[in-house]
Formats: C-alpha cells, structure tokens, sequence
C-alpha cells in the first residue's frame, strides 16, 4: 500500500507543472482553454470523473462548439461526421486530473493538427472603422453572432445590419460609438 501512495505521489508531482512548453509558446491554443473550459464545467456541474462520464459529456460539449472548437473537436473524433476517435485520450487523463497541457501535448503527438488550431484575432468593434473592413471581414463578425444577413448586396448593408445589432451584441462597443 505505501508503494502504490509513493507512485501515486511521484506521477503527481511529475504532472504538477501546469505551464508547459506549449503553454508558454502559445501552442496548442484552441486544445488547452476549449479542455480547460470544459474541466472546469465538470467540476462545476459535479460531474464524477469517470472516463465514461467525461466522455460522454464531452461529446455533448462539442455538439455545440463552433469554429475552431469544432475542429478540435472532429480531430479529436467527438463529432458524427469524424474519422478518428481518439476521445479516450482526453477522458481518460482527464479522469486523473492531468492539467488540460499535459493532455494537449500528448495528443500533439497523435495529431499535430490539434495544435495548429488558433483562435481568429477579434475585431475591436469599440474602435474600428467599419468602412474599412472587408466583406468579408464583416460577414465574420455576424457569423460570430449566429447572425446572417439576407439580402445583403452591398458592403453598406453589411454594415447598416452590424451597427444594427452592436447594442445587442457588443454593448460597450455600441455606447463609445454613439458617445463620439
């Protein structure tokens, strides 16, 4: 028994670190918030940290991701349409609590696709000119919105229907524009 304690201790403390090379470099961005969101929902919810559990919770998790996440999520094998389903190398170490890092490191190693996922840079919207902006540019910022914008022609009804959905959106954004 105290040697099953003392390997329990030694694997802990190897596994402690929490910043790790990919970490620091940016590495594996999209893998590690999308793993440490979804850890820190189980916790939350108080789910039990079995590898069943967990797995079924994150094949729910990533029914609604969208974007990146959702890649992640099909490298991973977590969607429908994915041809690979490697999910027990997230549940299982999540399961011990390995750090979200750690995990993302060793599933590098079985697809480095997982960690040339990052996020698109956010437009500023408090202070861009939208004028200046592409097309599309602004049809990305209604995609991030689950907004579309039908009969839109013109870069100008791109624009009308942003400036019409900032209040709702992207408050802050929307009072420095009127506060002008």
């Amino acid at each position: 028994m105290m040697l099953l304690s003392g390997v329990y201790i030694a694997v802990t403390l190897a596994l402690v670190p929490s910043i790790t090379y990919a970490a620091k470099n940016g590495d594996c961005e999209v893998c590690v918030n999308f793993l440490g969101r979804f850890y820190q929902s189980l916790k939350d919810n108080d789910v039990k940290f079995t590898p069943a559990e967990i797995e079924k919770a994150f094949m729910k998790t990533c029914k609604d991701a969208k974007g990146k996440e959702n890649r992640l999520c099909y490298y991973i094998g977590a969607t429908s349409d994915a041809a690979t389903k490697i999910v027990n190398e997230v549940s299982k170490p999540l399961s011990y609590h390995v750090p979200v890092e750690k995990i993302c490191e060793k599933l590098k190693k079985k697809d480095s696709q997982i960690c040339e996922l990052k996020y698109e840079k956010q437009v500023d919207l408090s202070n861009v000119e939208l004028k200046t902006l592409k097309v599309k540019e602004l049809k990305k910022i209604l995609e991030q919105w689950d907004e579309t914008c039908k009969g839109c022609v013109e870069k100008t009804d791109f624009i009308r229907k942003i400036q019409e959905l900032m209040p709702k959106y992207a408050a802050n954004a929307a009072k420095s524009r009127t506060e002008f």
